[in-house]
């Protein structure tokens, strides 16, 4: 019998990518001997790195995140001889390259000129209606093949060495038994967030108490949180997978909805996420999956009233918004409930 070969595609950002690792998952679970392979770029492959669902990781482009030629892309995807592939995010350059690469069975999203001309199948989310996780939807691809989903938690998986790795750090930072919390003040605009004078009153907040030892996890922090007295800096950048062993080893991480929060879901890391309600933006779409979790929102009537349309725009900072106080308040009662102090 010819074997099922898949390729998942997923060209995206860290937290998009994170949000794909069920899909291979829910392949090999219904069909064990098949070939599953990903397509994600140069600085997200470090997700799927020691994932037990995926036989191969191909890259989309050059670790200086220049496009590889056309052609060498299609070289390599052809190579594999894929029986089907998934675009789980509209892009015309891919669409072809999997076309010319020879899959017959090629499956996209949304309505485009480009997906008619080369009888691309795709999946409709129906502007969100009946609103679900973008995890969920990513999986429709696979439902569309009548391919059985049963679960649609994302998953990081760390080596036995990463974990001891993760453990001898986690041992220095809890000589005292302090609980380990993240603050992860940036987004790449990807989502509101709160403004970066309200993080820094916040990670002050946290730094006076003695039972928090608090980390910033942003490998290069913008200037209003940089050098706090009191909060330590371990995450450097190095790479992305350095990044998510450090990641492993926190107790809560705070955040807006962004890459690290979906890299702690997937590590089943507890996360405590400012989120806005609009459905573009909301936790319903693109809340943290499979761990302990805790959103705060603004209040309704704030959404109503100072809404700048553009939710990249909004910082929460206007009266009825988000106030340091209040998140640390709001945290402060996350924790207690995690560690039953």
């Amino acid at each position: 019998m010819k074997q099922d070969r898949y390729l998942i595609t997923r060209i995206d950002r860290i937290g998009d990518v994170v949000l794909s690792t069920p899909l291979p998952r829910e392949i090999k679970k219904n069909n064990p001997d098949c070939f599953v392979s990903v397509l994600v770029k140069y600085q997200t492959k470090d997700v799927y790195l020691n994932n037990p669902w995926v036989d191969k990781i191909i890259i989309y482009d050059n670790p200086d995140r220049t496009n590889k030629p056309f052609w060498e892309l299609v070289k390599e995807i052809r190579a594999e001889k894929f029986s089907h592939g998934f675009m789980l995010l509209p892009d015309e350059r891919l669409n072809y390259a999997l076309l010319f690469a020879g899959i017959k069975n090629r499956i996209g999203v949304g309505h485009k000129l480009y997906q008619f001309l080369t009888f691309t199948k795709f999946v409709d989310r129906k502007k969100y209606i009946p609103l679900r996780h973008e995890a969920d939807y990513c999986l429709d691809m696979l439902r569309k093949l009548n391919i059985p989903v049963n679960n649609i938690y994302p998953e990081i998986f760390l080596t036995e060495k990463e974990t001891e790795q993760a453990l001898e750090i986690k041992k220095r930072l809890k000589e005292n038994g302090k609980i380990i919390i993240g603050v992860h003040t940036t987004s790449g605009n990807s989502s509101p967030n709160l403004s970066l004078n309200t993080y820094k009153k916040l990670i002050e907040l946290l730094v006076r108490k003695t039972n928090y030892e608090v980390l910033i996890t942003d490998f290069n922090p913008p200037s209003e949180v940089r050098d706090i007295t009191g909060a330590k800096y371990i995450f450097d950048g190095s790479s992305l997978r350095s990044d998510i062993i450090k990641f492993s080893i926190l107790d809560v991480l705070i955040s807006n909805s962004t890459g690290p929060m979906h890299i702690c879901a997937a590590l089943k890391v507890p996360t405590f996420s400012v989120f806005c309600p609009l459905t573009a933006c909301s936790k319903e779409l693109w809340g943290p999956l499979g761990n302990k979790s805790y959103v705060l929102l603004p209040e309704k009537k704030y959404c109503e009233t100072h809404c700048p349309i553009d939710p990249k725009k909004c910082d929460y900072s206007k009266p009825g918004g988000l106030q340091a106080e209040q998140v640390f308040n709001e945290l402060n009662k996350f924790v207690d409930s995690l560690f039953q102090l």
